[in-house]
């Protein structure tokens, strides 16, 4: 049943837009060309900026400094009381949610999605913001150059996020 109502939400979407342009007198085709056009140029403009963020991250990834950096924040991890196992997945998430949901799995599958550990991975990967991935994409599409304060405040809200979801979920088990 839901299956063929979904399977006609598009059509019907289209098909609307399309009606209501032709009873507005609104030349629909030329417009989705404009709108196109601008989807092409955004990407032609964003994507440097995306490629040198992966490039970035499986740099980082791959050489085992994202591992070194991790070994580095045990202590901080270890003083507000965050599982040492799932800073690496707080850092990816930072950068890369592809590589942050890679991580997330293999913290499930070494130490299961019900331990201390495979909960707060989980609050983790449902609360962080792939805060690099953002200001690139989103900053590069209206030309930004000068980010100001925005990477800071979200890798402080990234920090937050780790913090408390330790917190939260040692309270609530």
């Amino acid at each position: 049943m839901l299956s063929e109502i979904t399977s006609w939400i598009l059509p019907v979407t289209v098909t609307s837009i399309f009606a209501f342009g032709f009873f507005k007198k609104v030349k629909v085709f030329d417009n989705f060309r404009v709108g196109a056009l601008k989807g092409l140029r955004t990407v032609y403009e964003i994507l440097p900026s995306i490629v040198c963020l992966v490039v970035a991250v499986t740099m980082l990834t791959e050489s085992g400094a994202m591992e070194l950096i991790g070994n580095a924040m045990k202590p901080v991890a270890d003083l507000f009381g965050v599982p040492s196992e799932v800073t690496p997945l707080a850092l990816m998430s930072s950068v890369s949610g592809g590589g942050s949901i890679t991580v997330f799995e293999s913290i499930l599958k070494s130490h299961g999605p019900d331990s201390f550990i495979g909960r707060v991975a989980s609050v983790i990967a449902g609360s962080t913001e792939t805060t690099f991935y953002a200001i690139t994409v989103y900053y590069s599409a209206v030309a930004v150059r000068n980010t100001r304060h925005t990477l800071y405040v979200g890798l402080f809200a990234d920090f937050i996020g780790l913090v408390l979801s330790s917190f939260f979920v040692r309270i609530c088990q």
